[in-house]
């Protein structure tokens, strides 16, 4: 357990931080998930709106540095591909 008062700050901090980081991390998951799911039904219009909350959400992530820049360019192409499928 951190002694100091600085040390428990940094404890507090990292835990918010973790936190934070992971609802990120299942947000974008999951939104590739649900994009997927929807190319298989076949819906065109929910497929539009669900690969802009794809890109919002990989965007997100890339930005607040939960992944990579490159990661990001991966992802978004790779659910770029799925619409040609």
């Amino acid at each position: 357990m951190p002694i100091t008062a600085s040390a428990k700050k940094a404890l507090r901090q990292s835990i918010r931080r973790q936190a934070r980081n992971l609802k990120r991390s299942i947000t974008y998951k999951s939104t590739i998930k649900d994009l997927k799911k929807v190319v298989l039904s076949g819906q065109t219009k929910e497929i539009q709106n669900q690969l802009a909350k794809t890109y919002q959400a990989v965007d997100k992530a890339a930005k607040t540095g939960v992944i990579k820049k490159n990661k990001a360019s991966r992802l978004k192409s790779s659910a770029a591909k799925l619409l040609s499928i």
